[in-house]
């Protein structure tokens, strides 16, 4: 629940009361679920302060009409400290308006809960497994890792936020072919690193030049003692010193942005403790899997296709349109094998898991769903797992794709795009639309200093309110509580933007969505930016007034926890606020 402080939580609380009281006049029978029921800004802000839909969705259960029983609910509700109406709006939602004091008295407690403003216990202290990036250990994070790292750690704070426990995983998937290969690549700039002329990167092998300080110090401990020797003598030695050199300059790339994971699964750990071997054993016994033959691929069949038998996963029995293969018929494991056990391992130590993923992995969705329902509900209730899927990000310069580095080969390295535009660029950046929409990155925009850059418009709003406060400093006044009744209208219309932020917070966790976050901070910076804009015109407006210090004091005040909450906003996306511009 939130903390009963804020005040859509007690409006909340104040209507549960309501309808308590009504279950005790027999107008509704006990024990009906509220779950559906919601305190909100009405989406008009003429038509009250807060909004309910109650009526409407307990009618039904009650057997009586929805406006009905918003009549009996209004009569109780007005008796609520601080509503100073209550009126019922189409077929049964009801609006409330709330005395001017209900907000001041909001206003102070965004001031003492101060950087704790926002946070809940919704989420009960339940365990939130968060896997995210989990890129191949081949090479330094690029900008296609970018965003759903963001997201991921975005993400994992915001669930802190709302009250959960969360464990950060990164799964290193160091057991296929492509970890071979860099090996490969690797032995390449070892010999090169000897003083052998290798020549041109041969295709299938890693290019970049971020390979050549491994060779050189493998070379150094090594000599020439693996130069022409066989890959049997050596592939598994430069496997493990390459995907350890690759993990540490991953880690080195996350941290340029703030990202630091809790825990680093390895693939190749797992399928040595023998875990896709259990969870095989595991749901033969639950007649989950068997041995049958896939179906012949749709459309026309190649010429060299035989049925095989392998063991299946009933996939299909859980929603996916096709049961799985967990191995080849090599017996290696497939890839969604090993994955059905990492993601039973996941669940040993967690409420709830969470995987960030990027977009061109939404065909095995359907089936990784169908694997953790199925192993982690033996007992009726499986681990709640949601999928979320990001799409990849165009950079763009001059209205033209970019592209820029060298030392990773084709791709443009994710420390390069941080030294050039800074971690809070990007960060912000990267939440500014929904993740599975597409998204151009355009250097150009992220450092422009207006309102269509949502990550100036904020930062500017924060930097604007401490050099006016600086500046009131200067001149003798101070932040006061003392006569905030003088707030008007328009600043009044700033506390209730600012009181949603709770609520906002607790949703957005809800649904696993901290681009909403970003979406609240950039109407909180514009909401504020336009009553600054009314000082211009009106000086009577202006946050100091000189020659009226009991206002001058409450707009401070009220400058003072816009910025808190720009703050407390910004920290849920790793980004910090600027104290100028």
């Amino acid at each position: 629940m939130s903390d009963t402080r804020t005040l859509y939580a007690a409006y909340s609380g104040h209507l549960s009361a309501a309808l308590d009281a009504l279950e005790q006049a027999g107008v509704l029978p006990a024990g009906l679920s509220r779950g559906a029921v919601t305190v909100e800004p009405p989406r008009d802000p003429s038509h009250g302060d807060l909004a309910t839909n109650a009526a409407m969705v307990l009618a039904k259960g009650a057997g009586t009409n929805p406006r009905a029983l918003a009549e009996a609910l209004v009569a109780e509700l007005v008796k609520v400290p601080g509503v100073t109406s209550a009126e019922i709006a189409g077929p049964g939602f009801i609006n409330l308006r709330l005395a001017d004091a209900a907000w001041i008295a909001e206003l102070r407690a965004i001031a003492s809960l101060a950087g704790d403003y926002g946070r809940s216990q919704a989420g009960g202290g339940s365990t939130v497994n968060v896997e995210y990036v989990s890129a191949n250990p081949t090479g330094p994070m690029h900008m296609g890792h970018c965003r759903g790292a963001v997201v991921g750690d975005a993400l994992a704070s915001l669930l802190e936020w709302s009250g959960h426990k969360v464990i950060r995983e990164y799964y290193v998937n160091d057991a296929g072919a492509q970890v071979d290969v860099l090996a490969r690549s690797v032995h390449l700039r070892y010999r090169e690193a000897l003083g052998e002329a290798v020549g041109e990167i041969p295709e299938g092998l890693y290019p970049g030049d971020y390979l050549v300080p491994v060779g050189q110090e493998l070379a150094r401990e090594f000599g020439n003692k693996y130069a022409g020797a066989p890959d049997s003598e050596w592939l598994v030695l430069f496997r493990t010193r390459a995907v350890a050199a690759m993990l540490a300059m991953i880690k080195d790339d996350l941290a340029l942005l703030g990202i630091h994971h809790d825990l680093f699964s390895s693939e190749a750990e797992l399928q040595a403790a023998g875990k896709p071997a259990d969870a095989e054993k595991w749901l033969r016994a639950h007649d989950l899997v068997y041995d049958g033959q896939l179906e012949a691929p749709k459309g026309k069949t190649p010429e060299d296709w035989e049925p095989v038998e392998l063991p299946l996963f009933r996939s299909t029995k859980f929603g996916d349109d096709q049961d799985r293969p967990i191995k080849k018929s090599s017996g290696e494991w497939t890839y969604f094998g090993a994955d059905l056990a990492y993601h039973f391992q996941k669940a040993q130590s967690a409420d709830a898991l969470v995987d960030i993923w990027g977009a061109d992995h939404a065909g095995t969705v359907k089936r990784i769903k169908a694997a953790v329902a199925a192993m982690t509900g033996a007992d009726g209730s499986p681990t709640p797992f949601e999928v979320k899927l990001v799409q990849m990000v165009q950079l763009m310069k001059g209205g033209q794709p970019f592209k820029m580095s060298k030392r990773a080969g084709n791709f443009v390295t994710l420390a390069d795009v941080v030294e050039m535009v800074g971690k809070d660029v990007v960060r912000f950046t990267m939440l500014t639309r929904k993740p599975d929409a597409q998204m151009d990155f355009d250097f150009d925009k992220v450092v422009e200093a207006s309102k269509d850059n949502p990550v100036f418009y904020v930062q500017y709003a924060h930097a604007r309110i401490r050099s006016t406060l600086r500046k009131a400093a200067g001149e003798g006044f101070a932040p006061s509580d003392a006569a905030l009744e003088r707030l008007g209208e328009e600043e009044l219309g700033l506390v209730k933007l600012a009181a949603q932020f709770p609520r906002l917070v607790e949703a957005a966790a809800a649904a696993r969505e901290p681009h909403r976050v970003a979406f609240y901070l950039y109407d909180l910076a514009a909401a504020f930016h336009a009553y600054w804009n009314v000082g211009n015109d009106r000086p009577e407006k202006r946050f100091i007034v000189a020659q009226d210090q009991e206002v001058t004091g409450a707009r401070l005040f009220l400058a003072t926890q816009i910025g808190q909450l720009v703050r407390n906003g910004l920290a849920i996306l790793g980004v910090e606020a600027v104290e100028e511009m």
